[in-house]
């Protein structure tokens, strides 16, 4: 693996790919190196403008690749049930499933069906656009994948399934709200997530790979995001100045999602991330001890499935 690039991917001719939050960062470059290599890709966004223009930005820079925009929010499941139902609709197979999108230490909210904002996009909105999906996955035959990009930052938070969702201290109001522990939490949902898939695709004989990766520290929107939300220009100065300085370029921070959803060989719950930590060519990377607790993960699975509504009837325990 020692400098795995972008060029390293096989030829991904005749497969087919959804990137989630693909407008830009990593996911765009996700999807940009996925087209490069045959893939035809869909660009799931939330916002219709930026998919649209990221469609084109990459037409721009791999022409004739085969891309699409679809709309999706990650923080309304009608949104991600109507994805679902859509992109069904024009493909009878996915062959790479990559869940990209998130967001990252926001200041207190809710989505649209009541959850805490940072657990509700990175992992519920995921496990219900996963299990939707799943059907198209099994056609795809082997080699079907699914990637989830975690964090580095999954040390900060421990997932207690009798307390997922949990509101701020009520002395507090939202101020008792601690946005990074939120987000750690969040985080080590996604390697859960990602532990329990991989212990029931292989009990159940199912020829999917699930797998997860995190970029290390990589310049993009997701930083700037968190810091203009919190209304903070300190932050934001901070923040712009830990990207020059210190993060590593988009394109480089998406080569562990990039090896993980292309390289041979990859195995059931795997997780890469940079040589380095937060920088450097993709290999496996440290996790913590507790994401790998079956049983953690399967009370997780189990609360996730009643939160959303969405069953893996055919992924049994």
């Amino acid at each position: 693996m020692t400098g795995w690039n972008a060029t390293n991917i096989p030829d991904q001719g005749g497969r087919t790919a959804v990137v989630t939050g693909a407008n830009s960062g990593i996911g765009y470059v996700t999807a940009r190196e996925l087209a490069r290599r045959g893939a035809a890709v869909t660009l799931a966004c939330r916002s219709a403008a930026r998919g649209r223009a990221a469609v084109i930005r990459l037409r721009g820079e791999v022409p004739g690749a085969e891309v699409e925009f679809a709309p999706l929010d990650l923080a309304d499941l009608s949104s991600v049930r109507e994805f679902a139902r859509a992109f069904g609709q024009r493909s009878p197979r996915l062959d790479l499933l990559v869940n990209n999108a998130g967001v990252m230490a926001l200041p207190y909210g809710r989505t649209a069906d009541g959850f805490e904002t940072q657990f509700g996009v990175n992992h519920l909105g995921h496990f219900a656009l996963t299990g939707l999906l799943l059907p198209r996955l099994r056609a795809a035959g082997p080699g079907a994948r699914i990637v989830n990009v975690s964090s580095g930052f999954h040390v900060l938070g421990d997932v207690r399934p009798e307390d997922l969702d949990p509101d701020p201290d009520p002395a507090r109001g939202a101020d008792g709200y601690r946005r990074w522990i939120a987000y750690g939490r969040s985080k080590s949902a996604n390697l859960l997530f990602t532990h329990e898939l991989a212990r029931r695709f292989t009990a159940a004989g199912a020829t999917i790979t699930a797998a997860a990766a995190h970029p290390g520290y990589a310049s993009t929107n997701l930083h700037a995001g968190a810091s203009a939300q919190e209304g903070s220009t300190l932050a934001s100065r901070v923040m712009a100045l830990g990207n020059g300085v210190l993060a590593q370029p988009a394109a480089s921070g998406a080569l562990p999602t990039l090896y993980a959803a292309t390289a041979p060989g990859v195995a059931q719950d795997a997780f890469f991330g940079p040589r380095l930590g937060w920088r450097g060519a993709p290999v496996p990377s440290w996790r913590a001890r507790r994401t790998l607790d079956d049983t953690a993960a399967e009370r997780l699975w189990a609360a996730s499935e009643k939160l959303t509504g969405v069953s893996y009837a055919s992924l049994p325990r």
